[in-house]
Formats: C-alpha cells, structure tokens, sequence
C-alpha cells in the first residue's frame, strides 16, 4: 500500500462549522461541525474519490511536484 499526502483548506463558514477543499483532487468538498469533524471527513472523502478513480481507471493525483506560496495583495476599495 503507498501512502498519499494531500493538503487540505478549511473555511469557517458565517453559519458556523467548516468546509474543507482539497486542491489537488478538483470537486473534493466537504464540511464538518467542528474542525475535527471536518479533518475525519476530508480523510473519508479523498479516501473515496481515490476508491472511485481507481474504479475508473483513472489516475491518481498527487502532490509530488506541487509548489505552494502565499501571496499578500492590497485590496482597493
């Protein structure tokens, strides 16, 4: 078995709890309570939409080669 890391986002959400995206794996959403609810739930969603690629034939994404930066814009308003 090989394991697979992939960065997770979290959004508080105004109405409360958190949805999660996975940039890496486009349409892999999710949303929990609480911020361990959220976590448990992105680990059962990627753990799913892996199940289904490999179902498919398709391939599995990963971060291997993935750069990540965070950049500071000025908003005018």
């Amino acid at each position: 078995m090989r394991l697979l890391t992939y960065r997770i986002l979290l959004r508080k959400e105004p109405e409360g709890g958190y949805t999660v995206i996975v940039p890496s794996l486009p349409g892999c959403v999710t949303y929990g309570d609480t911020i361990e609810e959220a976590i448990r739930m992105a680990k059962e969603a990627i753990e799913l939409y892996i199940e289904s690629l490999k179902e498919h034939g398709e391939e599995i994404p990963t971060e291997e080669e993935t750069l990540e930066y965070t950049l500071t814009v000025e908003a005018h308003a």
